[in-house]
């Protein structure tokens, strides 16, 4: 089966992120800063600057700020390619006012790692890769080629050679390193954001198929009665109609067809209102629950309730938590989906604990992604020997979803291999798969049983 949000992922990553608005404001801010510098290095430090290119150069950016607001529109948000070139432009703008300034020898240099960083944050890695190869042959060139920095009376300003290569060095360093970094850090928060949205698109789905259930009970309570009534009149009108047997036949359609929404409407949901009753169920009950969609998928699902001797009577009495129910059929259809043939699901409980073991007697978890797993995002490429998952093709999400619902409800998990798990008992051979371990403290995951619950809840859409 495939995911469904892949899709809304997939054109998030190719949408329109940034506005031109925002950068046309941000070069602004470097055009002012750019002027500044240049009145002061004139008026206060007495240097003898080309002004005239220099403000030619900054009037070019000017001028492109200028048809960019009146020419786009305010909302106007530029596509990958459009923000590529706006960077370029002012990358390849910064470093020829570079070069009227002195080129190495100007402090300044150290912002050519700016376009970097921006790239990294809001590009492709292909576009972050060539803006840092353009920065670095920037200021190679201005290693070479460039107009000297002269006072008033002409003395030249000079940077000793040695601290000028230790500055394109630096340069070079802070453009790979800030790079890598920003792209890393960015990546790492994309990709926890859409994790967490599925998580949530997961939760709200399993939310609205809980209502429906409560929808369709309500349903089949309210109905059950006019259901009896019909069918009662019915039949007795079917025994007072011997002597016609056309509207005897209708008679009895009526009944079976009465039959008929009974069975259907119990097949939809169980009996009763929204009943409080509902929402609380023995632990048992709720895993087997979680479980059901994958036990006709041809592995064997072997439940072992009340397993280290603990009594079945004094099991205990928990919510039918969406979240906990999504999350446990996410773990055990990962169980099912990677077992050979069995697939076993061991629930025990304690004074203090409440744990729920899932293992399969497949291939077990990749040794180099045990310390991994639970992450948004994993995947591992199978070897072409291995045998694919069935049916399945998906982003790495599954476990990163239970994980989340399950530790929303106070679950801690553990993921091992059975045949590297120890514990007080040992496991059996066959249960060398994949292990999950769930625990929640008792206290806080076990609801009390009451005798009473109060009136029903009506249904409020």
């Amino acid at each position: 089966m495939t995911d469904p949000s892949s899709g809304l992922f997939k054109l998030r990553n190719r949408g329109n992120w940034i506005r031109l608005r925002t950068l046309v404001l941000l070069r602004w801010w470097a055009i002012i800063g750019q002027a500044s510098a240049l009145i002061i290095a004139d008026r206060v430090y007495h240097l003898d600057l080309e002004m005239g290119l220099c403000f030619l150069v900054i009037g070019v950016s000017v001028a492109s700020n200028l048809v960019a607001a009146f020419v786009f529109a305010e909302n106007k948000r530029l596509s990958e390619q459009d923000t590529f070139l706006v960077v370029l432009f002012d990358m390849l703008q910064l470093g020829l006012l570079l070069y009227l300034t002195g080129g190495m020898h100007n402090p300044f240099t150290i912002l050519i790692v700016g376009p970097v960083t921006v790239s990294a944050s809001a590009l492709s890695g292909r576009s972050t890769a060539f803006l840092g190869m353009m920065a670095i042959v920037i200021v190679t060139l201005l290693m070479q080629f460039y107009l000297p920095l002269r006072t008033e009376d002409g003395f030249v300003l000079r940077v000793p050679d040695v601290f000028r290569f230790g500055s394109w060095v630096a340069i070079v360093i802070a453009v790979l390193f800030l790079g890598v970094y920003s792209r890393w850090i960015v990546q790492e928060m994309r990709a926890m954001s859409d994790a967490l949205q599925a998580t949530q698109m997961a939760l709200s789905r399993e939310q609205k198929l809980t209502d429906l259930g409560g929808v369709v009970a309500a349903a089949a309570h309210e109905l059950g009665t006019p259901l009896a009534t019909i069918k009662l009149t019915s039949a007795e009108l079917a025994e007072e109609l011997e002597d016609h047997p056309d509207l005897r036949d209708d008679a009895l359609l009526i009944r079976e067809q009465a039959d008929r929404c009974r069975d259907i409407l119990r097949s939809m949901g169980r009996a009763g209102k929204d009943d409080l009753h509902l929402r609380r169920t023995p632990l048992t009950a709720l895993v087997e629950e979680a479980a059901e969609p994958h036990v006709d998928r041809g592995k064997h699902i072997h439940f072992d309730h009340a397993a280290g001797g603990a009594d079945i009577m004094t099991q205990p009495t928990v919510l039918r938590r969406p979240e906990v129910i999504h999350g446990l059929r996410n773990l055990i259809q990962n169980a099912v989906d990677f077992a050979r043939a069995n697939v076993w699901v061991e629930t025990r409980w304690g004074d203090d604990t409440i744990t729920l073991r899932i293992m399969d007697d497949g291939r077990g978890y990749p040794a180099d992604m045990l310390g991994r797993i639970g992450d948004p995002f994993i995947r591992r490429r199978a070897p072409a020997t291995e045998p694919r998952r069935p049916e399945y093709e998906g982003m790495g999400l599954g476990l990163f979803i239970a994980k989340t619902l399950l530790e929303r409800s106070g679950a801690d998990l553990t993921f091992a291999n059975g045949a590297d798990a120890t514990g007080a008992e040992p496991l059996d051979a066959a249960r060398s798969g994949a292990l999950v371990e769930v625990t929640w403290p008792r206290k806080a995951f076990e609801v009390p049983d009451t005798p009473a619950l109060g009136e029903n809840q009506p249904i409020r859409g």
